[in-house]
Order: structure tokens, then C-alpha cells, then sequence
């Protein structure tokens, strides 16, 4: 597994650095805070159940510190995912194992959540699918191929590639990032070790630097709860400012259940003042089209028009409310 790795950061472009600093890479590699061991937990299979639990909860609370540390460096890649979809990119998440799952779900989540394209936000994990619900043995270990996953996705200039690895040195995620690099689109790097070779790839680096794991290497806890924290932070802020968000309401939401469908009912009361029966015969009228709703609802208009302010706004909810 070692060879693995380390022929991964070798293909990754770290031949390209003299010698002194790969023996440095690799005294970092052999002594990642991810796999150091944790001096609070060391007698963790003699500790009865509620001693393990207050643990666990007690190191947890280090992650959201953590997580508040990178608020400036999150920021940054928010304003940058922005930007490239503004421009017509796309987000495409990358990972491995449990990153790569936490990468996958998100991913999943914001299409109905906020009414964007599946095209539009995307995540790659080591492996493929099979990896999602079980190991893939020597995925995460293949540079190549997260340049052919990659390459499948004739990446361009205003996507935005952002990788996610505690270990920083995950040879799927820096060979994804490389080849993102050379393809000119935008990189991001979540990790949980700041020095390792995923910084030097990624224009902005988010490092989440929560300390060792109550299970030492077991990267799935803290590691893994910061960067579920991180990435609600990335696709929550990003579509609030492309615009699918009214106030802090679902308004792009896609209704395939009656739970939605009350949801909708709801937030279209709660937006416009109305009664929840006018909600229910403005989103019949729209097609079940909430935003739509919402303009037919506070400007007294008809379906067409409210829908013909909004093309005018070009898309803007806000100004086609005039608010």
C-alpha cells in the first residue's frame, strides 16, 4: 500500500522535486497527524461505553474549531465555484473511500434540493460506483485513473475541481488535480494535513487540521465530520448566491413527494403571506414551479406573466419581485 502511494505522489509530479525534498515528503508521510495516535484514546478497548462516547464527543467539539479556521480559505473557493458556474462550469467533487462517499452524497443532495442540473454538480469516487457502498481494493492508489475519469468529463477552464483527502496525499485525488491544473479549471483541496503534496496542487487549499482520531488512521471521524461540515458550507453558500435560494427558503426545490409537496406549500405561504390554500392553487397554476409561485403570489399576476418577469430578470428572483 505504501509503494502504492508513493508511486502515486512520484507520477503526481513530485519527481520533479530534488532529493532532500522528497525525503522530507517522505518523513511527513510517515508521521500524518491523521495517523498519529490520539494519547486520550490509547486505552480505548478497556473503556466502558459511556467512556468511549464522552470521548469521541469531547474530541469532536475540536472539529468545528477547525472547520472555523478555514473560514477564509472556504470563502475563497465559495467565490470561486461561483464564478466558473457562472461562466458555465461545473462543481466535481473528488475522492476516495470515506471522502469520496462524503463527496458523492453531497453531490446528490443539491439537485433536489435546489433544482440544479445533475449535470452541473458532479463527484467522482475512486473506484465507481462499487465504491460508494463497499472497498475497492487499490482504487485510491490510481493516478491514471482519475485522469481518464476526468478526461471523460472533457473538463474546461470554468469548471471547478475540488479534492478532498484527510491523508493529503491520496494519489486518485493528486492526479485528478493535476490533470485539472493542465486542463486550466479552477482546484480545491480539502484536507486534513496542510503540508502535504495536495497543497502544492490545489490553487486554494481548505486544511482541517482536527488532530489524531479516537480510532488512530480511522479518518471516517473527525476527519471525515470536518469535511461533511465543509462541503454543506460549499454547495449551501454557492447556490444561495447563484440565486436558488429565496430568503432561506427552498424555492428551486424538486417536489417528488407529498412531504415536498407540503414543504412547497409551506414555504410559498410563509414567503408571500398568503393562505396555504392560494399557495396550493398558485403552485397548481405554475406548474408545480415554485418560483413561479412565489412572483404570481406577492405581485397578483398569472402564471404567464409572472413567468415572463422572470425570464425579464433574467433568472433573478429578487429583481423580478422588484425587492
Amino acid at each position: 500500500m505504501t509503494r502504492g502511494i508513493f508511486r502515486g505522489l512520484y507520477n503526481a509530479g513530485m519527481t520533479s522535486l530534488p532529493k532532500k525534498r522528497r525525503r522530507t515528503e517522505r518523513r511527513l508521510t510517515d508521521h500524518l497527524l491523521t495517523e498519529q495516535r490520539n494519547a486520550a484514546s490509547k486505552n480505548l478497548d478497556r473503556m466502558t461505553s459511556v467512556e468511549i462516547v464522552r470521548l469521541m464527543n469531547r474530541e469532536d467539539r475540536k472539529v468545528a474549531a477547525a472547520v472555523g479556521r478555514e473560514i477564509p480559505a472556504i470563502a475563497r473557493a465559495v467565490d470561486a465555484i461561483v464564478r466558473g458556474m457562472r461562466n458555465g462550469g461545473r462543481l466535481i467533487y473528488v475522492g476516495a473511500g470515506s471522502s469520496g462517499r462524503m463527496a458523492v452524497l453531497d453531490a446528490a443532495e443539491c439537485p433536489p434540493t435546489f433544482g440544479i442540473s445533475k449535470k452541473r454538480m458532479q463527484a467522482l469516487i475512486a473506484g465507481g460506483r462499487r465504491a460508494v457502498t463497499g472497498a475497492v481494493e487499490g482504487a485510491e492508489d490510481s493516478v491514471r485513473n482519475a485522469e481518464r475519469d476526468l478526461r471523460e468529463k472533457h473538463l474546461r477552464s470554468n469548471d471547478v475541481v475540488v479534492g478532498i483527502a484527510a491523508s493529503g496525499t491520496t494519489p486518485y485525488v493528486l492526479g485528478a488535480l493535476q490533470y485539472a491544473r493542465k486542463r486550466g479549471a479552477t482546484t480545491v483541496a480539502i484536507t486534513s494535513n496542510r503540508h502535504m503534496a495536495v497543497a502544492r496542487l490545489a490553487k486554494i487549499v481548505i486544511a482541517l487540521e482536527v488532530g489524531p482520531e479516537v480510532l488512530t488512521g480511522s479518518t471516517r471521524l473527525k476527519a471525515g465530520t470536518s469535511q461533511k461540515m465543509v462541503l454543506n458550507m460549499l454547495s449551501t453558500a454557492v447556490m444561495a448566491r447563484l440565486g436558488h435560494v429565496y430568503e432561506n427558503l427552498m424555492i428551486d426545490a424538486v417536489l417528488t413527494n407529498e412531504k415536498l409537496w407540503d414543504r412547497a406549500l409551506r414555504i410559498l405561504a410563509e414567503a408571500s403571506g398568503k393562505r396555504v390554500s392560494a399557495a396550493e392553487h398558485a403552485l397548481r397554476a405554475a406548474g408545480h414551479n415554485m418560483r413561479v409561485g412565489l412572483v404570481m403570489l406577492k405581485l397578483g399576476v398569472e402564471a404567464g406573466e409572472a413567468k415572463r418577469l422572470i425570464a425579464r430578470a433574467g433568472g433573478d428572483l429578487r429583481r423580478a419581485l422588484g425587492e
